[in-house]
């Protein structure tokens, strides 16, 4: 008698570290507009939704893989470089909070800054289905976007 199961999907944690390594490899391999989102694609869902805070100049809901590849490519206009340097994972069932310092040059103006980010993340059947990041300034943000 054989019978058959499926393997089970990666925890919630291992999806995310895997989206981050994939993530590097995506921006060494010239980012947004140069290399194919292919790189990231495995680790979200097809209807994947990030919330962004309206108040930037990339806010708004982006939906799908599509959406997800337009986000990038706004990320990138915006901002000259977006490294992502210390992190902290919290893990629980379906949702990873992550807590990450960002270092940014605003492309408009040359503007560098540092800022935190929290993120709630869902994954579900090993991949992320809505990611919601909260900023704790951004208004701080716009203004190092914005020229005088």
């Amino acid at each position: 008698m054989t019978s058959t199961h499926e393997a089970p999907a990666p925890d919630s944690l291992s999806v995310l570290t895997g989206m981050y390594e994939a993530e590097s490899r995506y921006l060494a391999a010239g980012g947004p507009g140069r290399a194919s989102f292919d790189l990231l694609a495995p680790y979200f869902a097809p209807d994947v939704v990030l919330h962004q805070a309206r108040a930037l100049p990339y806010g708004g809901t982006w939906r799908g893989h599509d959406g997800m590849t337009r986000f990038f490519l706004a990320m990138a206009e915006a901002w000259e470089s977006f490294e992502i340097g210390e992190q902290e994972f919290l893990a629980t069932g379906e949702t990873v909070v992550v807590h990450s310092q960002v270092r940014a040059t605003a492309r408009a103006t040359g503007r560098e800054l540092a800022f935190p980010v929290l993120q709630t993340i869902t994954v579900r059947d090993g991949r992320i289905t809505q990611v919601r990041p909260f900023y704790w300034d951004t208004a701080t943000i716009v203004a190092a976007m914005t020229r005088p």
